[in-house]
């Protein structure tokens, strides 16, 4: 172990404060994207192998639109604890903490990473995935690793331009949390992260 993971999660973490800076929301997804892509070209802890990264020419994301920006409420739901096992953290356990409405998509549950320090967990398998996207589904916040948009109160800020892949998308060595039962929506969400033709590997 070196200091590289360390200095990608400084980094991503980076990327999410500029987003949240950002006067124009559209403006900090550009600069995430760019940066994302920076990232996954030349860092040693990008999710790319060697031959992907040499082939590589930029994530493919959709257009961003702006009517998919939300600022839900956490709304409450029961207790629920689930204990998802990854090849590399072991057994994750997610607790639910409420779950957030989004409009023309559905409601979504929204956990708690049980682990040392913790964090919001919000992860997203729409009507694409399987096809435009990774079937495991894609991430919306993972505060964990960084990637939280912001908000205020009891809202959080949920912008489906910015739902982006898990590592294991793009190499099998990877393993990852994937979307439970109710973070499952049937509506095809055409924003963000897509994959490219044929996936990251066969």
């Amino acid at each position: 172990m070196d200091l590289s993971l360390l200095d990608w999660r400084r980094r991503v973490a980076a990327l999410h404060a500029a987003v949240r800076d950002a006067a124009d929301p559209e403006a900090g997804w550009r600069q995430w994207r760019s940066g994302r892509d920076e990232l996954f070209a030349g860092h040693p802890q990008s999710p790319l192998d060697t031959a992907a990264r040499a082939a590589f020419s930029g994530l493919p994301v959709a257009p961003y639109d702006p009517a998919l920006r939300f600022e839900p409420a956490l709304e409450p739901a029961g207790p629920l604890r689930l204990e998802v096992p990854t090849a590399a953290d072991g057994v994750v356990p997610l607790d639910r903490i409420g779950v957030v409405t989004l409009p023309g998509v559905g409601r979504l549950d929204v956990w708690w990473v049980a682990l040392y320090g913790g964090g919001v967990f919000l992860p997203l398998r729409d009507g694409t995935a399987g096809g435009t996207t990774y079937g495991g589904g894609r991430y919306l916040l993972d505060t964990v690793k960084g990637a939280d948009l912001g908000g205020a109160g009891d809202r959080l800020v949920v912008d489906l331009n910015f739902a982006y892949h898990p590592s294991c998308a793009y190499d099998a060595r990877w393993s990852c949390p994937l979307a439970p039962e109710g973070n499952r929506v049937l509506t095809p969400v055409a924003a963000g992260e897509q994959l490219p033709p044929g996936g990251w590997y066969r």
